[in-house]
């Protein structure tokens, strides 16, 4: 003889059927979350040290150098004076370095954007971009390192662990390759020229 289903089967097959439901046709919200999932570096928006919007599609075609920077750590003075030679050498070929000041390190980086530039420019004569204020690990991590961090670890996991750690991005926007924070910029040299230099 024929059997109503139970209150339980029937409601484990309404159940079901709507997770079904739901797996082939998710929300506006998730499909959304799923589109705005940055997949290049040219993604993502960041702030420069005034305060202004500035799209990384702005650099797309460009060897890029990433370094969080800090005015008050030991590294500070040998990476900017290093780093400024490089962009004096290099600039006119294609290559731009884009700092980010982080005080996340020992305090290293206390002062307001305003009184970083300064720094930046009067003690350090650095005329690369210098953008906002970021923190690079943690919740807050500002999302470009986020993106970079999972593009290529560290040799002790994913986290920045000093002030100038760097990443080079080739002409495409990809992340290969990560250099520790005692990394000096002049070693970093020939990877750029070989970058360069790709077609």
């Amino acid at each position: 003889m024929f059997k109503v289903p139970s209150l339980f089967s029937a409601a484990s097959v309404l159940g079901l059927a709507l997770l079904l439901f739901f797996y082939k046709n998710p929300s506006p919200a998730h499909q959304n979350m799923a589109e705005e999932t940055p997949k290049s570096l040219y993604d993502f928006t960041v702030k420069d040290i005034q305060g202004n919007d500035v799209s990384l599609s702005t650099y797309s075609g460009k060897v890029l150098l990433i370094v969080n920077v800090a005015s008050k750590c030991g590294l500070t003075h040998s990476n900017y004076k290093e780093l400024n030679t490089l962009y004096d050498k290099y600039k006119d070929q294609g290559f731009e370095i884009l700092a980010f000041p982080c005080n996340q390190f020992a305090g290293q980086e206390p002062g307001s954007n305003e009184e970083i530039q300064q720094t930046v420019c009067t003690m350090f004569k650095a005329e690369f971009p210098v953008f906002d204020k970021v923190e690079v690990n943690g919740k807050e991590a500002e999302p470009l390192y986020k993106f970079l961090k999972s593009q290529k670890g560290g040799i002790f996991g994913d986290a920045i662990k000093w002030n100038f750690t760097k990443f080079l991005v080739d002409k495409n926007g990809k992340v290969v390759s990560r250099y520790a924070p005692t990394t000096s910029p002049l070693k970093i040299e020939k990877d750029i020229q070989a970058l360069l230099g790709a077609a």
